[in-house]
């Protein structure tokens, strides 16, 4: 009987594993903030059009990438995060497997800027469908630009699954709520089709919620800390009278 296990193309793979990681927009974004996150940035501005389908930007001021670490950064399981597998239970960041990019780029247009703080240029890499198209030396300043255009482009089946620009971009801000939040010493800005829809500056937890939801969640707000010898938990809850059933509303850190 003839052999019929074989090794999967890398583009394959690629594409498989995107659909694990990216669901729709959100995902994308998601990712792209927690990146920001980890690289160290104090402010993080995301950029989308047509609710992400066209493109999705993050641009941050965090540490930026060296040649090599750029060109790595777009290989499956290529991640600073880990060494051995101890290091699986001692993570205190947002991600580690490595999957983000490689997965992104499988299934669209993806452009990189970025550059450390001590070099004098950074690097510009571009990427369709997992083919890098180029890479070059540019101007640019210090940390990360992440542009990703025209998502599933060669995926039209998962392209089609897609809910109308109102549902996409309604998730695309729940996901940046949740980072926003969790960050309040962070500065994050959106833009969505050239309109500015958040500008958060650096603030404590209390201002960054009532700078989402607006002035007028402040006076709902009521605080809460407890601390046991079981946990901790400090937030903020709202008045009874003001209660919703709006599941995105109530987010959990742990």
């Amino acid at each position: 009987m003839a052999d019929i296990i074989q090794l999967l193309p890398d583009h394959v793979a690629n594409q498989i594993a995107a659909g694990e990681v990216v669901q729709r927009p959100a995902s994308v974004v998601k990712e792209l903030l927690e990146n920001a996150i980890d690289a160290g940035a104090n402010h993080i501005k995301l950029i989308i059009k047509d609710a992400g389908k066209t493109l999705v930007q993050v641009i941050d001021d965090g540490n930026g990438m060296s040649v090599t670490d750029a060109r790595l950064s777009f290989e499956r399981h290529a991640t600073s995060k880990i060494r051995t597998a101890d290091d699986l239970f001692q993570l205190n960041t947002k991600g580690f497997r490595g999957e983000a990019l490689a997965s992104i780029a499988a299934i669209a247009h993806v452009e990189l800027k970025t550059r450390q703080e001590q070099d004098d240029v950074g690097t510009c890499i571009v990427i369709e469908g997992s083919a890098v198209q180029s890479q070059e030396v540019v101007v640019a300043p210090k940390g990360t630009s992440l542009s990703v255009k025209n998502l599933f482009f060669n995926i039209p089946a998962r392209r089609n699954f897609l809910k109308s620009n109102v549902v996409e971009t309604r998730h695309i801000i729940d996901e940046f709520h949740r980072v926003a939040l969790a960050h309040p010493s962070l500065g994050f800005v959106m833009f969505h089709n050239g309109s500015e829809v958040f500008n958060l500056p650096e603030s404590n937890y209390r201002q960054r919620i009532v700078n989402i939801f607006g002035a007028k969640t402040n006076e709902k707000l009521v605080p809460v800390n407890e601390d046991t010898e079981v946990l901790k938990i400090s937030g903020f809850v709202g008045k009874p009278e003001f209660a919703k059933k709006i599941e995105r509303r109530a987010i959990l850190f742990c």
